[in-house]
């Protein structure tokens, strides 16, 4: 069974090396705000295996680091945790979500009600699409 709880934002940092940069620096998975974020993590047998972050500004929410440990990707986690956090939103009130999203992700924010929008970039050898969702 799967769990999520608010975290403390330091918690973030193991799993986003892992599952995102794991060829960077430990440090280069650390959000210069990640202290003034809602963090949540997704526990499996009482092991945190996945996290997301939120930034609130106004009644707008931006999520970031989406991730789950790659040995247990494709079990549903990032499902749970987004459905969490939207259902956070809700109840925060916010009127829009949104996220830059790897594009070869996107498919997965679709299915949540996500559009794409006209702004991309690239990163870190990533091409991302912002993507947003009216609450």
């Amino acid at each position: 069974m799967a769990v999520v709880e608010q975290i403390f934002p330091s918690l973030t940092w193991r799993i986003r090396h892992i599952a995102m940069y794991p060829e960077h620096s430990y440090d280069f998975v650390k959000l210069e705000n990640d202290f003034d974020g809602i963090h949540f993590g997704i526990y499996v047998d009482y092991e945190l295996s996945g996290v997301v972050s939120l930034f609130i500004h106004g009644n707008v929410g931006q999520f970031r680091k989406l991730a789950v440990l790659p040995d247990l990707q494709g079990r549903g986690l990032g499902k749970q945790l987004m459905e969490y956090l939207i259902d956070f939103c809700k109840i925060q009130k916010l009127t829009k979500l949104w996220c830059n999203a790897r594009v070869n992700a996107k498919e997965f924010y679709i299915k949540f009600g996500f559009h794409e929008t006209d702004k991309t970039y690239t990163a870190d050898g990533f091409d991302f699409v912002m993507m947003e969702l009216d609450i």
